[in-house]
């Protein structure tokens, strides 16, 4: 691929906006909760929902997501764990040469500011508490990729940050409270995302262990993964029937659609096994993330 370096186009690539559907699922999925339970809000009485709030949500979610990936991008060609010659996954901007080590070094620091900067306003909605959501946020998304992701503890902050963190936040700057419901849609929020990791490291196995990177398909082998990776789909529909039970049947039945797609995704793993070929994979588990999310708001709605 022809890239200019330090062109727009190198820049977008080095944002990843492919992954930005991460980001957005755990909001849309907290911003529809609030929506629901707003209505009937306190035994009748209909609370207020701020559109503000919901925006200035959903924007510091992509920007801290452009933040990680920039973060990842520079730190893993500084270790060489993207090595030019041996890499499987999508081109880095570094790597590549695209973009110039002191270029990314500045959009580091520009997107860092810049994700306080939108997030601090949510301030005035959820309180102080805010705050500490923003500078955890901030810190672990350093921490992944220069230390945490080589210990395998990957998967449990994408639990976290892409899970409980995103979707109770977003529902308690709206509504400030927590329910049942809205932990067990964080927890399937971060199990769905969740997959894109696993057959992001599935592909990237044999270079990890390499690199001495022992992600947690490095130390449970390719089979036992695969069988994770057709849990995770599983698991969320599952933890859905908390929706079911609180009177929102179609959050718990649309997102077999979801399941469906996964199904089909993990299918297409096993037969690919190894290679880039498993790029493609990559690109329908970010699909079906996003049929999850899309499927579960409307369930909600409905």
């Amino acid at each position: 691929m022809e890239v200019k370096r330090d062109s727009f186009k190198a820049w977008v690539l080095a944002a990843r906006p492919k992954t930005l559907t991460g980001a957005a699922v755990p909001v849309m999925i907290g911003l529809a909760l609030a929506w629901t339970d707003a209505k009937g809000y306190a035994g009748g009485t209909e609370a207020t929902f701020s559109m503000v709030a919901a925006v200035l949500c959903l924007l510091f979610a992509f920007i801290m997501q452009i933040d990680a990936n920039l973060v990842n991008d520079l730190f893993d060609y500084l270790k060489g764990t993207d090595d030019r010659a041996t890499r499987l996954g999508p081109e880095r901007a570094c790597t590549q040469g695209w973009v110039s080590v002191e270029r990314m070094r500045h959009a580091i620091a520009a997107t860092t500011v810049l994700a306080c900067v939108v997030g601090l306003p949510l301030v005035l909605y959820g309180g102080w508490d805010m705050v500490f959501v923003g500078v955890f946020c901030v810190l672990f998304c350093f921490l992944y990729t220069t230390h945490l992701s080589y210990m395998g503890l990957g998967d449990v902050l994408v639990l976290v940050f892409f899970g409980l963190v995103p979707v109770c936040a977003t529902y308690y700057v709206q509504l400030h409270t927590l329910t049942l419901p809205v932990v067990a849609a964080a927890l399937a929020c971060g199990v769905v995302i969740d997959g894109l990791l696993l057959v992001n490291n599935f592909r990237d196995r044999d270079t990890d262990r390499q690199a001495g990177k022992m992600t947690l398909v490095v130390r449970i082998g390719a089979k036992a993964t695969l069988l994770l990776y057709l849990c995770v789909g599983i698991v969320a529909c599952l933890i859905g029937l908390v929706f079911w039970l609180e009177g929102h049947p179609w959050a718990f039945f649309l997102p077999l659609l979801y399941l469906a797609c996964h199904v089909s995704t993990w299918m297409a793993m096993k037969r690919i096994w190894s290679g880039r070929e498993l790029n493609n994979c990559l690109g329908a588990t970010a699909r079906n993330i996003f049929i999850y999310g899309l499927t579960v708001a409307l369930g909600l709605l409905i």
